[in-house]
């Protein structure tokens, strides 16, 4: 297996890279990122182009590595048992398969996307140090070891939020999304939108990487917020002129809350375009 990227992933040289190194190492590829640069659609694309079913693990701040193997219905047994069933006398009628259970089981190759892992507690990536290394498991409640017909290739992604265990990062192989330059991000919406106007992605793009670089911005517009910004733009039929001033100074564009989600931001980004107006 190699992947040479997708029609409709613009990867880099180096993320392809990474990905074929964790193919061949058979480790789990961490890949670490800003929000909204494409961690987890790197997961999706990697197994289409491999032919490959994909299981994915959303993580919240509640899940339990637990959740990921299997968790034991006893509620539903105690019931089953009170009405009578015949389905009590087998305790695998009460064992919900986890993904990662799923997965091992897989009679193909499989690859599995843990997203956000930084989401969780953290001791959920050293309660599953052990499966991710040796890929298996004990299944307590039916005394059988759970072991992986196939490795299945695992996608870990990160957003930053907490620090990740040595141990946990010690059996992975890492890479960190940089965002994407100008001629890259041209690509990536070449991709999303291939009939753009030149002057509409020009301005847009000029106008997208001003905001992005203004000093003390609480939250710095992404690759899919700029997605969802040039989609409005075309809806509304903007026209390129709309996203500068007739002098070239900062001004604020329009449907800017594509691009900056919270007050903060907004505030900072009028001030500037009000001080840049004084100052003309």
């Amino acid at each position: 297996m190699k992947f040479t990227g997708s029609s409709s992933y613009v990867a880099t040289q180096d993320l392809m890279l990474a990905v074929n190194a964790a193919i061949t190492l058979k480790r789990p590829l961490l890949v670490k990122g800003e929000p909204g640069t494409g961690k987890t659609m790197l997961a999706e694309e990697v197994a289409a182009a491999l032919n490959l079913p994909l299981l994915q693990w959303h993580i919240k701040s509640t899940t339990k590595a637990q959740q990921g193997l299997y968790e034991y219905d006893a509620v539903s047994r105690l019931r089953d048992s009170q009405l009578g069933d015949e389905r009590v006398k087998d305790i695998h009628n009460y064992i919900v398969k986890g993904v990662l259970w799923q997965a091992f089981v897989s009679e193909q190759p499989v690859a599995l996307l843990i997203d956000e892992i930084d989401k969780a507690d953290i001791e959920f990536p050293n309660d599953l140090l052990r499966e991710l290394d040796r890929m298996e498991f004990h299944c307590y409640e039916t005394r059988e070891m759970v072991r992986a017909r196939h490795r299945p290739l695992v996608f870990i992604t990160s957003n930053n939020e907490k620090e990740l265990p040595d141990a946990f990062l010690r059996r992975c192989f890492f890479h960190y999304i940089k965002f994407p330059d100008a001629d890259t991000m041209r690509q990536i919406v070449d991709v999303h939108f291939p009939h753009l106007k030149r002057e509409l992605l020009t301005a847009a793009m000029k106008t997208f990487y001003d905001v992005r670089n203004l000093p003390g911005l609480k939250k710095k517009p992404s690759t899919s917020e700029l997605l969802d910004w040039l989609k409005l733009l075309v809806a509304e039929d903007i026209p390129p002129e709309a996203l500068h001033s007739a002098d070239g100074k900062v001004s604020v564009p329009p449907l800017v809350g594509a691009l900056l989600k919270n007050e903060q931001d907004v505030t900072l980004f009028e001030k500037l375009v009000f001080m840049n107006q004084r100052n003309r």
